[in-house]
């Protein structure tokens, strides 16, 4: 998918801040609006000003074609309009650059939810429970709100991207085909539908969605955009790259397809090209989002090279850039990344520093207390994985006990997962190579890293086909950057060619 226009540090955020139905224009005629939104199975809009619903509605379609920054001045200006519009704060978090203005508008669109529609608090609460990697009160708000709108789009595709985010993409898949057939011309179910197809390895129906995708919008870039990601996946570089650049040439300031570009020329042993591309974004930046896009993606380019010293400094541009705006999500953020590099290089006690360091700034911050609370968690897994880096077997043991026990208790799939990864590393680096393989399974099949480690296991066992067919597979992710992909992707290669 798409790079995220930020990272936010150990939680997982999943927002779609989108609506659809009839208008409420005033607080006094909420309740009869909900009920004729009820009658049609469509979501209600709820404000006090015609002119507000206006500029809300073009923002949002804005933001459904993946048009963020040109969605910004509609959705400030419903809000100035309209100070109680809660979905238009809600529009404006999804459509943010930066963190710091996401959980500033989704913090006002939770305080002003109560006036609006029980849908459009039902989408609210949703979103601040998936940034509070409350998986269990996500699901339950948008299964309510697919339940309270059967006939709504918006509804089945927002559910459809839980379960996306969860990996389950049958379940995805079956809301974003639900939503296809309630709106036939509703692009964006055609796009997400294109990816879960391709996570599902459905190569085929995947393209057949993009080309719809393509049909319906063939004046916008993200299309273009996102049938060049299905072909950069088949490893047909040259036809991605000419894919977005065809994105490009409709919008030249669509960033996310340079960041394609660049990962084609990554894979085609041209880095050198790759960072060429993205500084164009840095050229033509409109804001610190699109600064931080570049930077991260150069950060990968060199991490996937080698050159981890260089990939420091970035890191550190990239902190300078949150503490000028004060913004503790993306400077601990970045903490992370700079974690996980240094981890990488053996770099075990300044690793640790950078988690601590993490982990004090969230706890100082005015994030949510699910998010600070979610940090704490995590945290525990980041000193299993130094301790692992140090050969502590038994305090990354006991970490990651702590952090499975969290994990469990938040019944959250994705913080299952992670469970089962620290657990298979530490049986990995023990040589229990059975358990390492059992553990490893039941991460899911994302994360390239976990596919390397499957490699690795099989291969200690002595199960060189098993070994070769992992490692393959790890070589050949080829996924838009992203850091554990850069980690591994060269070691892969390097040993499903020796298993040959």
């Amino acid at each position: 998918m798409k790079n995220n226009r930020f990272l936010l540090a150990v939680i997982v955020v999943f927002t779609a801040a989108t609506w659809g139905g009839c208008t409420a224009t005033n607080n006094d005629v909420k309740s009869s609006a909900e009920t004729t939104s009820r009658g049609t199975g469509k979501l209600p809009i709820t404000t006090s000003s015609e002119e507000a619903r206006k500029e809300f509605l073009q923002g949002r379609d804005l933001a459904e074609r993946l048009l963020a920054q040109d969605s910004l001045q509609h959705f400030d200006k419903a809000i100035s309009l309209d100070p109680n519009f809660a979905s238009a704060e809600l529009g404006r978090a999804g459509a943010s650059a930066i963190p710091k203005e996401f959980f500033e508008h989704l913090k006002k669109a939770v305080s002003l939810a109560d006036k609006a529609s029980e849908g459009e608090k039902l989408l609210i609460l949703a979103t601040e429970a998936g940034t509070n990697a409350d998986a269990v009160k996500q699901r339950d708000y948008l299964e309510k709100l697919v339940t309270a709108y059967p006939n709504e789009e918006r509804a089945h595709f927002n559910l459809g991207g839980y379960y996306f985010g969860q990996q389950d993409y049958a379940k995805a898949i079956d809301h974003y085909k639900k939503a296809n057939e309630l709106a036939p011309n509703y692009s964006p179910a055609y796009n997400i539908l294109g990816y879960a197809y391709r996570q599902n390895g459905d190569y085929a129906n995947a393209e057949q969605a993009f080309k719809k995708y393509i049909e319906l919008i063939p004046n916008d870039p993200n299309p273009y955009d996102s049938y060049a990601e299905l072909l950069l996946k088949m490893g047909k570089f040259d036809d991605s790259i000419a894919q977005y650049r065809k994105a490009l040439s409709i919008d030249s300031k669509f960033m996310a397809s340079h960041v394609g570009i660049a990962a084609d020329l990554t894979y085609m042993g041209k880095p050198s090209d790759a960072l060429v591309e993205l500084q164009k974004i840095t050229d033509t930046a409109r804001s610190d989002g699109d600064r931080r896009l570049a930077l991260v993606n150069m950060t990968i380019v060199d991490v996937d090279s080698g050159k981890m010293d260089k990939a420091l400094e970035r890191m550190d541009q990239q902190y300078a850039l949150g503490e000028k705006t004060d913004d503790a999500a993306a400077m601990t953020a970045d903490l992370q990344t700079k974690g996980a590099i240094l981890l990488e290089m053996g770099k075990n006690p300044d690793a640790q520093t950078q988690f601590e360091r993490l982990l004090k700034m969230t706890e100082a911050s005015n994030l949510s207390q699910g998010i600070k609370d979610n940090t704490k968690l995590f945290h525990h897994y980041n000193m299993a994985t130094v301790a692992l880096g140090k050969k502590d077997y038994s305090t990354a043991k006991a970490e990651a006990e702590e952090f499975r026990k969290g994990a469990e208790a938040s019944r959250n799939p994705a913080q299952a997962r992670q469970s089962h990864q620290i657990a298979g590393m530490i049986a990995l680096a023990e040589k229990d190579y059975n358990k390492a393989i059992g553990e490893l399974e039941q991460t899911g099949q994302q994360n390239p890293q976990n596919l390397y480690r499957l490699c690795q296991a099989y291969q200690g066992k002595g199960d060189h086909a098993k070994a070769k067919e992992w490692c393959i597979k790890a070589a050949g992710f080829n996924q838009i950057p992203q850091l554990n992909y850069a980690f591994v992707r060269t070691k892969a290669q390097k040993m499903a060619a020796a298993l040959r």
